[in-house]
């Protein structure tokens, strides 16, 4: 009964997310070169269990178990624009400090199908937002963030902890986030975004290996010159564990968000702002260094503390690429 119930409600979901993505932008300020609809925040965590924070786990929730977590955020300057001025120009920090917090929820309906949902929400932000362009308000202090939901199956199941002196496993996933958020706090998105993607990891004694490979699917938003659209999804990490049984660990990561559309150069036409495309990609990508334990026995019970920060691939940081970002989490999520 209980496995119906998640189906259905996970189906309809899945219903609105296409509905919404078919649709028109969801307000004027999705549309043009100023859009807002653009989320600054480029770690999406995994709901269920997990090793990295940008990696899905290769295990899922166990059967008829509910797992659930907090990943909170700080982000330093992931949007600045470069307005365009006589002279050199000015660098206005559209979104400067932010702190947010997603909630992650994950119910395994078989040993292999784990259905999942995050909810992010930023507790407190500053910035300029489009004040110095448009002349209106800057960031508001909170908002509501776009909701994400989907499943993930089990393709290759892992052995159990000791059963062999080296294991992997492989997990497939298809999530979408839904356009729920505040569009003009750059905490949401003009229409759904479909992510399927595919996650392994792999165990040689104390170390470890993880790799996620997959797609954000979206239509493009655009900012003055930098325009985010289509991206693929490629992330890897490695880890080691410094005391045995999960007690602690180190792991680094890294991620990248290659973009499919073509970047602009921002120009001024009489009294208001365009864009001329330039032929150029970018790369939002990012590197995070962190320590993870699970105290209890299970393993069910994860803390990590981590912090990084962008990696300018071309010699800048694009746009949601921040400075520095530092992460904590809790998740509990039992896998037996």
């Amino acid at each position: 009964m209980r496995r119906g119930v998640a189906l259905v409600v996970l189906t309809s979901g899945l219903v609105c997310a296409f509905a919404s993505a078919g649709g028109d932008a969801r307000a004027d300020g999705c549309a043009g070169v100023l859009s807002t609809c653009i989320n600054d925040d480029t770690l999406w965590p995994h709901a269920g269990p997990g090793l990295f924070e940008s990696i899905g786990s290769a295990r899922t929730t166990a059967e008829g178990r509910l797992a659930f977590g907090v990943v909170t955020t700080y982000l330093s300057r992931p949007i600045v624009l470069q307005l365009v001025s006589p002279g050199q120009g000015s660098n206005q920090y559209v979104v400067d400090d932010q702190v947010t917090g997603t909630f992650l929820y994950a119910y395994g309906v078989t040993d292999r199908l784990e259905l999942d949902v995050a909810l992010p929400l930023t507790f407190g932000q500053g910035g300029t937002g489009l004040a110095p362009v448009t002349g209106g308000a800057g960031l508001k202090d909170t908002a509501v963030r776009d909701l994400r939901f989907g499943f993930s199956f089990d393709v290759l199941k892992m052995a159990p902890e000791g059963s062999a002196e080296s294991r992997g496993g492989v997990v497939a996933r298809f999530e979408t986030s839904a356009p729920t958020g505040d569009e003009d706090q750059f905490a949401g998105e003009q229409a759904a975004v479909f992510v399927p993607s595919v996650s392994g990891e792999w165990h040689v004694g104390a170390w470890f290996a993880g790799a996620e490979a997959g797609l954000r699917v979206r239509p493009i938003a655009q900012l003055l010159g930098a325009r985010v659209g289509t991206q693929v999804l490629a992330a890897i990490g490695t880890g080691y564990e410094i005391l045995p049984r999960g007690l602690l660990s180190a792991q680094i990561e890294a991620w990248a968000l290659p973009t499919f559309a073509e970047q602009a150069t921002p120009v001024i036409v009489g009294a208001s702002y365009g864009a001329v495309p330039d032929g150029s990609h970018i790369v939002p990508a990012e590197w995070q260094l962190s320590l993870r334990t699970a105290p209890l026995a299970g393993g069910d019970l994860a803390i990590d503390l981590g912090g990084g920060g962008g990696i300018p691939l071309d010699g800048s940081l694009p746009i949601t690429t921040p400075r520095f970002r530092f992460t904590l989490g809790l998740r509990w999520a039992p896998v037996r």
